[in-house]
Parts: C-alpha cells; sequence; structure tokens
C-alpha cells in the first residue's frame, strides 16, 4: 500500500512538472519571437548628438555630404569652397574649390540625385557648371584608410550654354548618370531651357563624342520657383507661383511636352520645399503650414498618367523650409523655420522622430549613404550632426495591416513582395494576404474534412459493427502518419493536371457527392425488408463503396461532354476569359482535398473516441424509455461527446492552419486576396519555409518572417484558447446527462 502511494505521488509531482515544464517551453517560444519582433516598432536611437560651427569660409550653404563611415562631412558653398571636416567635431582637413570661371556671377544652384552627388551652378552669362562632389578612398602603405577630396565633372570641365542670349540662369535643376546629364534653366527674360548631354567614350583609342540636345521648354510658366528633373531624366517638374506644379516630358531633349498642371496645396497655402524621393518617381510636397504630402504619377488610361496625392504624413509644427531624400530607401528629412526636425518614411507612413536641434531656421540637411545618421544647418551657420539607430523604417502597422498605394500601382492594395530586380525597390511587407491565405487554406480544407470525418465517426463509432470498426478506424489512423510532403507532392504533380483537364467533372462529383448519400440510403430503404435484412447491422456502409465509385466515373465521364456544350470544350479557359474568374492549375480547390485527406484522419480518431466513449448506461437507458436509435444520437450521444467533437474540430483547424508542405506545393504560392476556389494563395507557415533561408539575420525581412511565426503563434494559441473556454462549457452542461 505504501509503495503505491509513493508511485501515485511522484507521478502527481511528474505529471505538474511536465505541465508546468509545456508552460515555460511555450512561454520561452513565444517571448523569442517577440524579443525579435519588438525592434520593428521601436523608435530610432539617437545619440551623438552634437553642434559646431559650420566649417569653412561661412558662406552661404549649398549642399551637405557625409562618407558611409561618420568620419568625413562635406560641405559645399554657393561661390565654388568644398570644405572637407571631421564629421562629429568639424575639424577642417581640407579645402578645394570647384571649377567656376572667372568674371561671373551664380545666380541659382541645384543638386541632383543624392546617390549620384551631382550638383550644378547658373551663372550670370546664361551657362552653368556641373560637377560631382564626394569622396576617395585610397590605402597607405601601412593599410590605413584615407579618404580624400574628389570632384569631377561628368559634362565636361567647361561650363555648359544653356542661354545663348546670355541672360542669368535664375532657377536651375541637374540631374546625371550613365546616360548623360540634363540641365534645365529658367532665365532672367522669363524662358525655361532644356540642355541634355550625354558623352560617349571610345573604349578603345579613349577619344570622346558629344551629343548635344536643346530646346525652350514651351509653354513655361511665367513665375518660377523651382525646377527638379527625375533622375531617369525623363520628366520634369516646375513650380510656379504658391502651388502650381506644371509636369513635362522630356524624354526628346529637343521637344519637351507638357504633360498638365496641377494645384499641390489648398487655396492660401503656399508651397515651400520639394524633393523626389530616391528612385525619382514620387515628389514629397512641403507648405507654410507644415504640411507634407506625397504625390506621383497613376496610370489612368492606357499610357496616360496623372500626378496623384496619394497620403498626407504628420506635419511639421511650423512652416517647412528644406525636404532631404535618403539615398536608397523611401527615406526623407523635414526641417522648418523654427529649427524642428522630422524624420519620415513614405512608403510605412511612419514619422521616425521629430526634434528641435536648433532656434534657428533650418536651411540643409542630409542623410549618409547609409541613413544612420542626420546634418541639419540652421540659418545661423551652426551645424547639428548625431548618429541615428533607424534600421526598420519600412515597418508599421499601416504598411503590414492596410492597404497600401505603392509606386507604379493604380490603387491601394495589398502586397507581400520580399525582393526585387533593381534598386528602385519599394518594400511591400503586408502580412493582410499572408494571413488571409492562411485562414482561406484551413476554411476550404475544413470544408472537406470537417462533414466527412464527423460523419464517419459518428456512424463507426455508433452504427458499424465492431469488426468493421475494428479494421476502419485502424486504416483511417494509419493515414495520418502518411507524411504531408508526399501528400503535396501528389497534389502539385498529380492531382492539379488532373483537376485541370477534368474540371467539369471534378466539380460535378463534388456537388453530387452528398446527394449520391441520400439518393442511395433511399433506395436502400425502398428495397423490401427481406433483402435488407441480408445485410447485417453495421455492415450497410459496405454499399456505399461501390456506388461511390460508381458516381465519380460517371461525373469524370460526363464532364468532358458538359464542357463541349456548354463551356466551349475547355472550362478553365471560359473561366478566365468569358467569366471573367481567374482560373489557376494550382488552386484552393486542389489544396481544400490534398488538406482535406491530412487533416481527416486527426479530427476522425478525435472524435469517434469522444462518440464511442459515451458510457453504455446512458444509449441503453434511452433506447429502453423508447427514443429510437436517432433520437439517441442526437439528444443523448452527441451532446455527451460534444466537448470531445469539439476539440477534434479544433485540432484538425489547428493543422489546417499550421500545414506548410501541401500549401507549398500545391498552389501557386502567390500572396493575393481572392476568396475565389479557382486561385491560389500563400499562407504564413508557406511563406516562413520559402524565405527564411534566403533572409538575412537581422534584417527587416527577417523579423517580419518572426513576426509571420509571431501571428501565427497568436492566431493559434487564441483560437485553442477559446476552444477550450467552449469545451469546457460543454462539459459542464452536459455531463449530468
Amino acid at each position: 500500500m505504501g509503495r503505491r502511494l509513493w508511485i501515485d505521488r511522484w507521478f502527481k509531482h511528474l505529471m505538474t512538472a511536465g505541465g508546468l515544464g509545456v508552460i515555460v517551453a511555450i512561454s520561452a517560444i513565444f517571448f523569442y519571437l517577440a524579443s525579435v519582433v519588438v525592434p520593428l516598432f521601436t523608435p530610432p536611437d539617437i545619440d551623438r548628438a552634437t553642434t559646431y560651427a559650420a566649417p569653412g569660409q561661412g558662406g552661404q550653404v549649398v549642399a551637405l555630404q557625409a562618407d558611409e563611415r561618420l568620419e568625413e562631412i562635406i560641405r559645399v558653398q554657393a561661390d565654388g569652397n568644398v570644405t572637407y571636416a571631421d564629421f562629429f567635431r568639424g575639424d577642417v582637413h581640407a579645402n578645394q574649390r570647384i571649377a567656376l570661371p572667372p568674371h561671373v556671377q551664380v545666380n541659382s544652384i541645384a543638386l541632383g540625385d543624392r546617390a549620384s552627388r551631382t550638383l550644378a551652378y547658373g551663372l550670370s552669362d546664361g551657362r552653368a557648371v556641373v560637377a560631382q562632389v564626394g569622396f576617395k578612398t585610397r590605402f597607405d602603405a601601412d593599410a590605413r584608410r584615407i579618404i580624400e577630396p574628389d570632384i569631377e565633372y561628368p559634362a565636361g570641365q567647361e561650363p555648359i550654354v544653356l542661354d545663348s542670349q546670355g541672360h542669368p540662369i535664375i532657377q536651375l535643376a541637374v540631374q546625371s548618370g550613365a546616360d548623360g546629364t540634363t540641365v534645365v534653366g529658367a532665365s532672367q527674360d522669363g524662358r525655361l531651357l532644356v540642355s541634355g548631354i550625354a558623352i560617349e567614350r571610345n573604349p578603345i583609342t579613349g577619344a570622346e563624342t558629344v551629343d548635344t540636345r536643346s530646346a525652350e521648354v514651351l509653354p513655361a510658366p511665367t513665375d518660377i520657383r523651382e525646377i527638379m528633373i527625375e533622375f531617369k531624366q525623363r520628366e520634369m517638374y516646375v513650380l510656379a507661383g504658391a502651388r502650381e506644379l506644371w509636369r513635362y516630358d522630356i524624354s526628346d531633349k529637343s521637344a519637351p511636352v507638357l504633360l498638365e498642371k496641377i494645384a499641390l496645396v489648398p487655396q492660401g497655402e503656399r508651397v515651400t520645399a520639394l524633393t523626389l524621393l530616391s528612385g525619382g518617381f514620387s515628389l514629397i510636397v512641403g507648405s507654410d503650414r507644415g504640411r507634407l504630402e506625397q504625390w506621383f504619377p497613376v496610370r489612368e488610361e492606357g499610357t496616360r498618367f496623372r500626378l496623384t496625392r496619394i497620403r498626407e504624413f504628420e506635419p511639421m509644427p511650423s512652416a517647412i523650409t528644406v525636404l532631404e531624400p535618403e539615398y536608397h530607401r523611401k527615406g526623407f528629412m523635414a526641417g522648418d523655420d523654427k529649427g524642428n526636425l522630422g524624420s519620415y518614411f513614405a512608403t510605412s507612413k511612419r514619422l521616425l522622430f521629430q526634434r528641435a536641434v536648433s532656434d534657428q531656421p533650418l536651411v540643409r540637411l542630409a542623410y549618409p549613404p547609409r541613413g544612420n545618421a542626420y546634418i541639419a544647418e540652421d540659418a545661423a551657420g551652426r551645424l547639428h550632426v548625431a548618429h541615428v539607430e533607424n534600421d526598420y523604417p519600412e515597418v508599421s502597422f499601416y504598411a503590414t495591416w492596410q492597404k497600401v498605394w505603392y509606386e507604379s500601382y493604380e490603387e491601394p492594395t495589398y502586397v507581400w513582395q520580399s525582393s526585387a530586380a533593381n534598386a528602385d525597390f519599394e518594400p511591400k511587407f503586408s502580412l493582410a494576404p499572408l494571413t488571409f491565405g492562411t485562414i482561406k487554406a484551413a476554411f476550404y480544407a475544413m470544408i472537406v474534412a470537417v462533414p466527412l470525418a464527423l460523419l464517419g465517426a459518428i456512424y463507426t463509432a455508433y452504427f458499424m459493427s465492431p469488426r468493421v470498426r475494428g479494421f476502419v478506424k485502424p486504416t483511417i489512423e494509419v493515414m495520418e502518419a502518411l507524411p504531408t510532403v508526399i501528400l503535396g507532392f501528389l497534389a502539385g504533380l498529380w492531382l492539379a493536371p488532373f483537376v485541370e483537364n477534368n474540371l467539369a467533372g471534378v466539380l460535378l462529383t463534388v456537388l453530387t457527392f452528398p446527394l449520391t448519400f441520400f439518393v442511395a440510403a433511399w433506395l436502400f430503404y425502398l428495397l423490401p425488408q427481406n433483402v435488407r435484412l441480408l445485410v447485417p447491422p453495421g455492415w450497410e456502409a459496405a454499399l456505399l463503396i461501390p456506388v461511390l465509385i460508381v458516381q465519380i466515373w460517371l461525373c469524370l465521364a460526363v464532364g468532358h461532354p458538359v464542357e463541349a456544350a456548354f463551356f466551349g470544350g475547355d472550362m478553365p479557359n471560359w473561366l478566365s476569359n468569358v467569366a471573367g474568374i481567374k482560373f489557376e492549375q494550382r488552386n484552393s480547390l486542389v489544396v481544400g482535398i490534398a488538406m482535406g485527406f491530412a487533416v481527416t484522419p486527426a479530427i476522425f480518431s478525435i472524435a469517434e473516441d469522444a462518440v464511442f466513449s459515451v458510457p453504455k448506461h446512458l444509449t441503453t437507458g434511452s433506447l429502453a424509455l423508447g427514443a429510437t436509435p436517432w433520437q439517441t444520437l442526437t439528444r443523448v450521444v452527441l451532446l455527451t461527446a460534444s466537448p470531445g467533437i469539439f476539440s477534434a474540430i479544433m485540432i484538425g483547424l489547428g493543422r489546417a492552419v499550421g500545414e506548410t508542405m501541401i500549401v507549398l506545393m500545391a498552389t501557386g504560392n502567390t500572396a493575393v486576396m481572392d476568396f475565389s476556389i479557382f486561385t491560389g494563395f500563400r499562407t504564413l507557415s508557406a511563406n516562413i519555409g520559402v524565405e527564411m533561408p534566403e533572409a538575412g539575420v537581422g534584417e527587416t525581412h527577417y523579423r517580419l518572417l518572426f513576426l509571420s511565426a509571431l501571428v501565427l503563434f497568436g492566431f493559434t494559441f487564441v483560437v485553442n484558447t477559446l476552444a477550450e473556454l467552449v469545451r469546457q462549457r460543454l462539459r459542464q452542461r452536459y455531463q449530468t446527462i
């Protein structure tokens, strides 16, 4: 007796420890996932903030730059002086000058794409000088890294003639790339002039051939305040008056074409700053009321595009004085006339930080190439610099769960696209289509699995003879051990083409499947009683096997004539081209069948045990009181077994939600928001399986995959918790039956 008590006590402690271990393990998984995800939503960390007098001779600042390691800073002035200094201290290391012609004045200055380091000076004699100012790195004999000034002239060192009449250039825009250099200037007499210069170098002789195309832009606004050229040098924006923007096509530099005129801000408000985001597609607009908006061209009809207001950002406290884009991301900074600095990311519509860095208006801003710092110069000639840890600006609730209007898209949508073929890529990290795909996969799988599994479990446990049950139940449970990768392989390589080639027949099979059961049962009921008694009780289901085989064969045989008569002989093509319903070979129908086959054994086994475990005295007592077997089943057995049946359904749902291989191999694996049974999808689990090997550790993509896992974890946790509460409620309600 003492030994048995000791064993019972020992097992009690062992089970308690096991339960606590499970709780600890699940909690550890949750906190680990959360620890990887939390940095996505934390604000940038700003440190080493410092202020010092701007290096150089104190002239008007034209541009600010910094190297990748935050060691050197460049300050370019209106007189052509270029100063190289220490990033955090301002100690001057070197000075150079841009080759400006003598005896002329600089009337205007322009900056090109930040990654190209291009700037231009508009001169009083109608000419312009284009230069690229940056760094040149070399290593000395001791392998020490040395940064040296570097000034180049992409259009040649000789000034470009914009106005052959020699009028001063009072507004200027420049852009330079591998295909050439484009300069646009507004002359003092009100003309708008464009010039494109392409320099071709012979790789053998080194000889240069210069191709120049120029034109006067007509029509042109009269009150030109700012000109901008997108970095591919195909379009030009001209700000005129308080708020009007003129958009031109300058693909042919000898024949510019006006595309449209549009008001950027409401009446009574004034545009005070403009900039193009990285990639040159989006325009950021700042106003005298602190308003910040993003605009870009949207396709309307055919090849026609219209500049459209896309989104508005949290405003700055005062009038915007300067805007600055990042080098390679869709971020930008804004400065106002009260010395406030704001950092934003366009795609995620996120204000990263906003802080007062000065008591004077900010006149120039700059990012280093990696976007890991800010540089701001105020009207008093002071530089404000700081290091910024800003690794995940692309992520926000808006970007991950709401419709986002991406560049080149015709409307807001949900998109997951973690990589692209070029550097103009706008991050698309919406988890909505992945979550939708997960729910869609589970829905179609459960539609197939739940009726088959529950009805089969009820019949097997309550009506089937013990001999047949002893064969059927183990057989179905063995099916549960079949690897899902094999099911996915068969579904993708055999079932999907089979369904496509026999779509009408497959749909007829699915639709007539329940009807076949009822018709077969009704016909069996019409047989004479002496014939029906020839079938032993509990063996009736065996008669359905040949019936179902014939039903499937008939439906598939009739399917092709039906397609020929009503769908032009090709139902998938008819759906896509006539009905307007997109059809994909690897679609939800295929996944529903395959995943239903995988989920059915788990639901069947648990539900069958629950029904079979109903105490016999309840069923016999019900029958003894005059209830029919069906009344006993519906009013006693199913109610008593309902907690177990509900648990079976929830376990099956959990299996369907977390399934990876079948979804991965049997669908097109495309992240789309379409509930159609004829289209594919991508689930959270499949996305993690596909993209985790390619994700760089610690990057945004990597952490978002962990966020996907956390969403999946949270979804299953909530569903299972609710299921357990419902199960306990059912148990308490029906335990007295």
